[in-house]
């Protein structure tokens, strides 16, 4: 593989960079984990007004026609700021679904208001923390009506529909749901990160429409997760190299017997290692961009592997970013705490970090005896 981003793609990076850093600074994401509000309605309608939700839906439902090199560049800016809105909910999961299984009525229906942010979107699929289900839900499908829980589905207490994997008559199928529907119960979760809401969705005879082929949802979920999982890659090497950068700051910054921290050894060689992490990550990420944007028989184990480096890295630079600046990192007043609750999340956004890493394996092999 021969890749690298365009120029175009570089200016887009470069310009989403700037108008992030201008609307959305660390004070935002304090102000929403301080407040009641569960987004920033007002970054929200900024980011709409960029185009950014419209990005690779075509031109015909009103979107933008971009591809997904080009959401791959909006996705890091937006993981370096960590942007309190529910950009990867409606953006990677429920637009890509509606993308991939949707019939042209659908489409018409749902894509052009996605673009132009009048509904939020997303996917209900897991039934508890840390796994997804592919050996069927206790969510069921009958005449016409959902019966069942999910949890935790993203953004569940804000988004105007889901995407709802469930048990139909011929297996496992994906539907369309009105979340305003009075027959849904919401309960908003307590997470580690409030800046990016989940949700208990109880679905009690909840009107919902066949979204694909009956029998067809769990391989369409699949691909659409091995999407977004390259998206959220991207988001992560953001906010990486974003904990990375504020360690960096501050160790040089910071003076102790005479001396910048930054000029420890002990120092060197946490950010050396946050860096090397990083860096593998991205490049993992890069191999995840290429065969999403060339549909590349690659994709699934690309996907796995961006998505398991970019967790690690991710991690591991919110963690040791707090770790640089000392006792002060711990503190509430220190933005620390910020990309460190932003890595716990992500890394459980689509399936356990295990459950990534059974995929990468188990795909490898596939791929190695084919």
């Amino acid at each position: 593989m021969n890749f690298e981003f365009s120029d175009n793609q570089k200016l887009l990076k470069d310009q989403a960079n700037k108008f992030l850093a201008d609307k959305c600074p660390l004070t935002t994401v304090r102000t929403i984990l301080e407040g009641d509000e569960p987004y920033d309605k007002a970054l929200w309608n900024d980011i709409v007004n960029m185009g950014w939700t419209a990005a690779v839906i075509p031109e015909e439902f009103d979107g933008l026609g971009l591809g997904y090199l080009e959401l791959c560049m909006i996705a890091e800016e937006m993981g370096r700021s960590l942007a309190p809105v529910p950009f990867s909910s409606s953006v990677y999961l429920a637009t890509e679904a509606l993308l991939l299984s949707g019939n042209l009525e659908q489409k018409e229906q749902y894509l052009p208001k996605l673009a132009a942010g009048e509904l939020i979107g997303t996917v209900a699929d897991a039934e508890g923390y840390g796994s997804t289900s592919d050996e069927g839900y206790s969510v069921t499908f009958t005449d016409g009506r959902l019966t069942g829980e999910k949890m935790p589905v993203i953004d569940g207490d804000i988004a105007d529909f889901a995407v709802v994997a469930a048990n139909g008559a011929k297996g496992t199928s994906l539907y369309l749901v009105d979340l305003s529907d009075a027959s849904i119960s919401k309960e908003v979760l307590s997470t580690l990160d409030p800046t990016r809401s989940q949700a208990r969705l109880t679905f009690n005879g909840t009107p919902a429409q066949l979204l694909g082929e009956d029998g067809a949802g769990a391989l369409a979920l699949e691909k659409v997760f091995d999407n977004a999982a390259v998206l959220f890659a991207f988001e992560q090497i953001g906010a990486a190299e974003a904990a990375l950068d504020a360690a960096k700051d501050y160790a040089m910054n910071r003076y102790a017997f005479g001396r910048s921290i930054a000029s420890f050894q002990a120092m060197k060689h946490k950010m050396a290692d946050m860096f090397v992490a990083l860096e593998l990550a991205r490049s993992n990420c890069y191999y995840g961009a290429w065969a999403l944007s060339t549909g590349d028989v690659e994709l699934p184990v690309a996907a796995a592997t961006a998505r398991v480096s970019a967790t690690k890295a991710m991690y591991q630079c919110a963690k040791e970013n707090i770790q640089i600046h000392g006792g002060m990192g711990f503190t509430w007043e220190f933005d620390c705490h910020f990309f460190y609750r932003r890595s716990k999340l992500l890394a459980d956004n689509l399936g356990s970090q295990s459950l990534w890493e059974e995929k990468l394996i188990s795909r490898v092999v596939a791929s190695t005896a084919a």
